[in-house]
């Protein structure tokens, strides 16, 4: 089957979709890539055998996506690329990454009738109550994340089948939306087996936290990330962890924030601000350090939904500390791989991090937990088969 995913982003890099066209690749299936340029990138590319197909963008467009659902403007022009896109293609089925594009689809999608699937990264309405710039003029009066809210469940009613990331998101799609069981398919975030199997392990990152008690962050940095939690901790826990480090690794617009918090609290000496790495450093950063965190803030986004930085701390035999956002707290209950503190608590947070500091054997065994869990049921190769499924049953319906 030819498969048009429809991406209103630059590519490379984005895990999910990487992972899920490489699946369908694997099973016989074609998968172009729609996606967006910039600059001067090539408009064809093939990458890991996904026919990658750019469209030229700009910033005023990229500026008029946030306002997809109160102007028609970015629909209107994302439409008329998407229709060439399919045509030209001749895609049989589409897979649409998200919903700030997918009007624009299915307004493509009018004259050729073909089968759609949706893919819920995130409760995206949630996450944009949490965006700063829609907490003040203007973004506060011309984006209504309530109004995204009933375009997303307009377009899960339109869709063939929607996909989610954990088991509480589809329990909140289908008591939200009340479709059926069938509709709806749990395609989890996470590792593949090469990320762990093949990594190369960069020995500058191994050698300057040698001798340090590591407390790692990896991934987006805003606010409701949680990271204010956990800088907090360190006034209390520099006295009682030698050589401690709280090594952050990512970025987002609010760093300035963070950076003050640590200035203000004369905090220099124990937390690295890494910024953006490439995701092949990951593996470094992850065995150079001792305990992982994501101590996000609990919001209906956060509790349904996993960050794929869970797996990546996991496949790696590390133990994890995570907040009580809920999906995140069922599975490291479940699996018996780390702790978990109260949000936005961060004297909770410092007494799991120094329970963990002073039980080494704990430590381990969770770290063995998380490891086991990945490699027996939850590696991407395993969990990918729902995906592969979808598209073989609309490989029999046509």
């Amino acid at each position: 089957m030819r498969i048009g995913m429809i991406l209103d982003k630059t590519f490379p890099p984005d895990p999910r979709v990487e992972n899920e066209a490489v699946a369908l690749i694997e099973n016989n299936h074609q998968v172009f890539l729609f996606c967006l340029k910039y600059g001067n990138e090539s408009a064809n590319e093939v990458i890991n055998k996904i026919y990658v197909k750019r469209y030229t963008s700009n910033k005023l467009e990229y500026k008029l996506s946030a306002l997809a659902y109160t102007f028609p403007f970015y629909t209107n022009s994302m439409s008329r690329k998407i229709a060439h896109f399919l045509s030209e293609n001749r895609i049989e089925a589409i897979h649409i990454h998200d919903i700030r594009i997918a009007e624009a689809v299915y307004k493509a999608n009018k004259k050729f009738g073909l089968p759609t699937v949706l893919d819920l990264h995130d409760n995206m309405p949630e996450v944009m109550k949490e965006y700063p710039h829609l907490q003040k003029f203007p973004g506060k009066q011309l984006i209504s994340p309530q109004k995204w809210k009933k375009k997303e469940e307009e377009f899960i009613a339109k869709a063939d089948k929607v996909i989610t990331v954990s088991k509480e998101f589809v329990e909140e799609v289908q008591k939200r939306t009340q479709i059926n069981n069938d509709k709806i398919v749990l395609v989890p975030n996470t590792v593949q087996r090469s990320f762990y199997t093949k990594a190369k392990i960069e020995n500058s990152i191994l050698d300057k936290y040698k001798g340090h008690f590591v407390i790692l962050y990896l991934g987006d940095t805003a606010l409701r990330r949680g990271l204010q939690t956990a800088i907090d901790s360190v006034e209390n826990l520099k006295s009682k962890i030698k050589n401690l480090k709280l090594v952050i690794v990512g970025k987002s617009t609010t760093d300035n924030t963070l950076k003050e918090q640590v200035r203000d609290q004369n905090l220099e000496n124990f937390v690295d601000f890494e910024g953006w790495q490439d995701v092949s450093l990951f593996p470094s950063y992850i065995m150079a350090s001792d305990i992982c965190i994501s101590p996000l803030h609990r919001n209906i986004q956060h509790d349904v939904a996993y960050a794929n930085k869970l797996f990546q701390y996991m496949s790696f035999s590390k133990p994890v500390l995570v907040s009580d956002a809920t999906a995140q707290k069922n599975l490291i209950d479940r699996t018996k791989s780390g702790l978990v503190h109260k949000e936005k608590n961060s004297i909770d947070f410092a007494e799991k991090i120094v329970k963990l500091y002073k039980d080494p054997e704990l430590r381990e065994q969770m770290g063995k937990n998380g490891k086991r869990f990945i490699e027996e049921e939850f590696v991407w190769e395993r969990v990918s088969s729902n995906l592969v499924d979808v598209y073989g049953e609309f490989n029999i319906n046509i």
